[in-house]
């Protein structure tokens, strides 16, 4: 397709159409400088105007991401604990585990780690002091603080919102049996680390949060638990089940007898395995 271009041979500059072009590529130039300049200025992110806490997170999650959303040094928050006078149950110990409520907190421009970890202990005491939890821990036998604590466990343990409530029986039948917990997530929450299968070993960590070794419940709650499962903690699901496993996603097994819990465990580790091999083969595209 001819386009009636003229070739480069056929071009021609005078001296003063060679300057006027020399000049229109320096200002072209700094144009395009300035450009990138004033993109990476606008690109520069605006400070989060909320910050939302999930059910779940663990409280050095909530300190990291307060330091974080404030652009604050790590380790600030944790930091600001001893100056925050935070408003906790005795039991705690200045411990805000389990009283850091989920919910989402606006950012106003004034914002510190101390006002924004009393705002959610002050809402996690509105919330646990009410009549239907603290009514709920009575009627259970324990204080609120014990509930927050077996709500924790059951936000860490329960595979759904669905299995909360039996997760919370399982948890009641075991300590009224006098039987050890037996919960992996306690002892993750002993050695630090995210959600994992416990191993013999990982049970046998010196910890007082070891509920394969220590009785009763753990000296505080293990994470942060949100409304669901503290209205599980509170009116669990009637029934006799002391065991439990997720089989495969969406499938998790109760029952009260043992013989049948270590079928599902065996048939458990299977899927597991199997999941393993699978993702360890090589696309076939």
């Amino acid at each position: 397709m001819q386009t009636n271009t003229p070739s480069r041979n056929s071009i021609r500059l005078t001296r003063r159409g060679r300057f006027a072009l020399a000049t229109l590529g320096a200002v072209v130039a700094g144009t395009a400088v300035a450009v990138p300049l004033l993109i990476m200025a606008d690109e520069e992110e605006p400070r989060p105007e909320v910050l939302v806490v999930p059910a779940g997170w663990r409280a050095g999650q909530v300190y990291a991401a307060i330091d974080k959303t404030l652009d604050l040094p790590a380790g600030t928050t944790r930091k600001s604990l001893a100056k925050a006078d935070l408003e906790l149950p005795n039991e705690a110990e200045g411990n805000p585990e389990g009283y850091l409520f989920p919910d989402t907190y606006p950012l106003p421009d004034n914002a510190t780690p101390q006002k924004l970890l009393a705002r959610m202990v002050d809402t996690a005491n509105k919330k646990f002091n009410g009549a239907p939890v603290a009514a709920g821990a009575q009627r259970n036998a324990m204080n609120v603080y014990q509930a927050v604590t077996v709500a924790s466990i059951v936000q860490a343990e329960a595979a759904s919102k669905a299995d909360m409530g039996k997760v919370a029986r399982v948890i009641f039948n075991r300590l009224e049996r006098g039987m050890p917990l037996q919960m992996d997530s306690t002892v993750d929450y002993a050695l630090n680390r995210g959600k994992a299968r416990a191993t013999p070993a990982d049970t046998e960590v010196d910890s007082p949060y070891n509920s394969y070794r220590r009785m009763g419940l753990p000296p505080t709650p293990i994470d942060n638990p949100g409304e669901d499962a503290v209205r599980a903690a509170i009116n669990p699901t009637p029934g006799d089940w002391l065991y439990f496993v997720t089989v495969r996603q969406g499938e998790t097994r109760f029952t009260a007898d043992l013989a049948e819990h270590q079928r599902n465990l065996a048939e458990a580790e299977a899927e597991r395995k199997r999941a393993a091999e699978k993702s360890a083969q090589p696309s076939s595209t």
